[in-house]
């Protein structure tokens, strides 16, 4: 591996050092997201101990349809981010291209569809905390019989986990729009190529936290 005197910085002595540092860095960061993610399933879990039927029942007003779609989703951008990792290490910078704004699609229609079950709770009432008042009725659910006591917690604790990792999927769209226009002004090449694989750990994460997220959530 050689890389020019632009991207070697000087405090490193060589390539393979600049990138294990970096690479080590964001396993560290990774590690600190699952960190964050541990303590809000442990809170999921210890509620759901303490409530099962309630959190069995809540669970049924989510769309596992719509859950299953933007799993479906989000395996398919890991893929095309594992694609490219490949190909930017190959040097075909335009499969590399064109596998980056796919990655950024999918993550675009998991936010729709994200967008569309918020706005179909927030329209019957269903919000997180003290503003859980369900009411209406949609997709065959008459909302306020869910109006009981610990239904808000599944709801706060659904919203809370759901949204922070939709913030996590926003700013790998953003990493994704930034390394597109990266790549097309021809900065990575097979000798270097750090930020591609480093934001594809990242999207891994993503994509792992859901995982877990979706059957809890929906189907359990």
């Amino acid at each position: 591996m050689s890389l020019s005197p632009s991207t070697l910085k000087h405090y490193f002595t060589t390539p393979e050092q600049q990138f294990d540092a970096a690479k080590l860095g964001m396993w560290l960061f990774l590690v600190t997201e699952i960190l964050l993610f541990s303590g809000m399933f442990v809170a999921y879990a210890v509620y759901r101990a303490w409530h099962p039927e309630v959190f069995a029942h809540a669970s049924e007003l989510l769309d596992w349809r719509l859950g299953g779609l933007n799993t479906v989703v989000l395996l398919a951008s890991s893929f095309t981010v594992a694609l490219s990792i490949h190909f930017v290490q190959k040097g075909e910078n335009d499969k590399v291209t064109v596998l980056l704004i796919l990655t950024l699609l999918c993550a675009a229609i998991f936010m729709v569809v994200k967008y569309f079950e918020y706005s179909g709770k927030f329209d019957h009432g269903v919000f997180p905390g003290a503003a859980f008042a369900p009411h209406g009725e949609g997709g065959g659910h008459d909302y306020a019989e869910y109006d009981m006591p610990f239904a808000a917690q599944f709801f706060s604790i659904y919203f809370v986990m759901t949204g922070i990792h939709g913030v996590h999927v926003l700013v790998g769209m953003g990493l994704f729009a930034w390394l597109v226009t990266r790549v097309i002004r021809g900065h990575f090449s097979p000798e270097w190529y750090t930020p591609v694989e480093l934001t594809g750990l990242y999207w891994h994460l993503v994509d792992i936290i859901w995982i877990f997220l979706f059957p809890l959530l929906y189907l359990i």
